[in-house]
């Protein structure tokens, strides 16, 4: 399942065949795939991430964020909002902050490049098995 963070992205989990010398190897990887708007992204380059289509992208649940933190689902919903047209308007004015996502990663830019790089312990979370694979992969 994949989460749409509206006016910034989707955040999906991905399985991907890596063949080995001796094995195949199926490791599970996030990936982000940019929403933004175009104006925002202005003189920036960012990877193409394609999320395959059999995987259910699902809004982001404001309830349940609500429940973590114990704020109500509206202020939650306006907080992401607002923290999410801050940021695209400092990408707009060409400041380049980092947006971290805890336990998940760090949205940056470096020298033009807007690119999301997910901590080890989310990839290692995902990936039991083979997370050096996913490691190298992400």
């Amino acid at each position: 399942q994949g989460v749409l963070v509206s006016g910034l992205g989707t955040f999906a989990v991905v399985h991907e065949q890596i063949n080995g010398t001796e094995e195949v190897y199926v490791v599970r990887r996030p990936v982000f795939q940019l929403d933004m708007d175009m104006s925002c992204l202005q003189k920036l380059v960012f990877p193409a991430v394609m999320i395959p289509g059999d995987i259910e992208i699902m809004p982001l649940d404001y309830w349940w964020l609500s429940q973590t933190n114990s704020l109500p689902p509206d202020m939650v919903r306006g907080c992401v909002e607002e923290t999410i047209l801050l940021y695209s308007l400092q990408l707009r004015t060409r400041q380049r902050p980092a947006f971290t996502f805890k336990n998940i990663g760090i949205l940056s830019c470096q020298d033009n490049v807007l690119c999301m790089q997910f901590h080890c312990s989310c990839i290692a979370g995902l990936e039991s098995q083979d997370t050096w694979v996913a490691l190298l992969l992400t």
